[in-house]
C-alpha cells in the first residue's frame, strides 16, 4: 500500500502541500478533547489491514506538550495495527534549546525528548532545530535517519525577490549559521550583533561594525518566540540609521504579544516559511521537505 501521510486539522494546509508534493495520501486524525483535556484520537483506517506498511505522521511540535501525547498515542497504535515504519515531519522541533543544566536541578530535555521520539519512529525530519552544543541531530535524537533540513536558501530567494541589495543581520551569534548561508547564496553583505540575556523578556543588543546608515536591513534568525530579541535588534538598527527592518525567520513561534512587540519596534514585514502555521508565513517548505522525505521512505523500504 502506498504511504500515507497523517496530519491533525490544525495542519491542514501545509501538510496537505507536503502530502502534494511527495505523491502521498493525505487522510486526517480525529481528535477529541473531554472535559478533563484527556484526548481521543480516531485514525482514520478502520481495520488493521488498512493501515499502510509505511506512515508518515506530520506534526509540528510548537506548543508541544499535547503534541507529544498524541504521538506517542498514535505511534503506538500503528505499531500494533502492523506498521512497519513510521516517519515524523516534525518542521519545528520542540524541547532541543535545554541541553545542559543551566541550574543545580534542571533536567535537561534535550536527550530525554529526542531519545523518546526514537523510540516511537524509525525517522524524524525537521527544518532548523534549536541546537546549540551539538553538530547534528542524530546526537539528539539517535536514529540512522534523524534529518535536519535548512530553510535558509529558502529564506534568501525570498528576501532577494522583496529587497534590493538589504544588508542580512543575525540578532546573536547562535543566528549567524542562517545568516551566514543566506549572505552565500545571495551574495549580500551581512553581519551578526552581540546579545546579553538578562531574563526571557530581558536583552541586550550591541550592533555589528558596520554601516547600516541608509540600508535596507533584514533580522535572520531561525526562531522568534517573545519577540524581544528581534525588537530590541530592530531598534539598535532603526536608531543607527537604516531605512527599514525586515525580519526572515524559519519558526514563527510567536507567543502571547510578540507581534505586537515586534512591530511597536519599527519593523516592517515579517516573513516567515510555513514550519508553524502564522499569518507571516510566505514561504513554503514542501518541496524541501518532500525530497528529504522521499528519500527516507526510499531508503526504509
Amino acid at each position: 500500500m502506498t504511504p500515507v501521510l497523517l496530519h491533525c486539522d490544525d495542519e491542514t494546509a501545509a501538510a496537505t502541500r507536503l502530502a502534494e508534493a511527495a505523491g502521498l495520501q493525505a487522510m486526517m486524525v480525529a481528535r477529541h478533547h473531554f472535559p478533563d483535556d484527556e484526548l481521543r484520537l480516531t485514525l482514520p483506517f478502520h481495520e488493521a489491514h488498512a493501515f499502510p506498511e509505511t506512515l508518515v505522521v506530520y506534526r509540528s511540535l510548537d506548543r508541544p506538550n499535547d503534541k507529544l501525547v498524541e504521538l506517542l498515542l498514535i505511534a503506538r497504535h500503528a505499531r500494533e495495527q502492523g506498521v512497519r515504519h513510521l516517519v515524523l515531519v516534525a518542521p519545528y522541533l520542540a524541547y532541543m534549546r535545554q541541553d545542559i543544566a543551566f541550574h543545580p536541578g534542571e533536567v535537561v530535555s534535550q536527550p530525554l525528548i529526542g531519545h523518546f521520539l526514537a523510540e516511537l519512529f524509525d525517522a524524524v525530519i525537521t527544518v532548523d532545530p534549536h541546537l546549540h552544543r551539538i553538530e547534528r541531530l542524530d546526537q539528539a535524537i539517535p536514529l540512522k535517519h534523524a534529518i535536519a533540513l535548512s530553510a535558509a536558501p529558502r529564506l534568501a530567494e525570498l528576501i532577494a525577490e522583496k529587497r534590493d541589495d538589504p544588508l542580512l543581520v543575525g540578532p546573536d551569534a547562535e543566528s549567524r549559521q542562517w545568516v551566514q548561508s543566506a549572505a552565500a547564496a545571495t551574495g549580500f553583505a551581512f553581519g551578526v550583533c552581540h546579545k546579553t540575556r538578562n531574563g526571557d523578556r530581558d536583552v541586550e543588543i550591541t550592533l555589528p561594525e558596520l554601516e547600516v546608515a541608509g540600508r535596507q536591513v533584514v533580522l535572520m534568525d531561525d526562531v522568534a518566540s517573545s519577540g524581544h530579541t528581534v525588537a530590541r535588534a530592530a531598534e539598535a538598527l532603526l536608531a543607527g540609521g537604516a531605512a527599514s527592518v525586515d525580519v526572515a525567520l524559519t519558526h514563527a513561534l510567536f507567543a502571547g504579544n510578540a507581534m505586537d512587540v515586534i512591530e511597536a519596534a519599527g519593523v516592517g514585514e515579517v516573513w516567515s516559511t510555513d514550519c508553524i502555521a502564522h499569518t507571516s508565513n510566505a514561504i513554503p517548505m514542501a518541496p524541501v521537505l518532500a525530497k528529504a522525505l522521499d528519500q527516507v521512505i526510499t531508503e526504509l523500504s
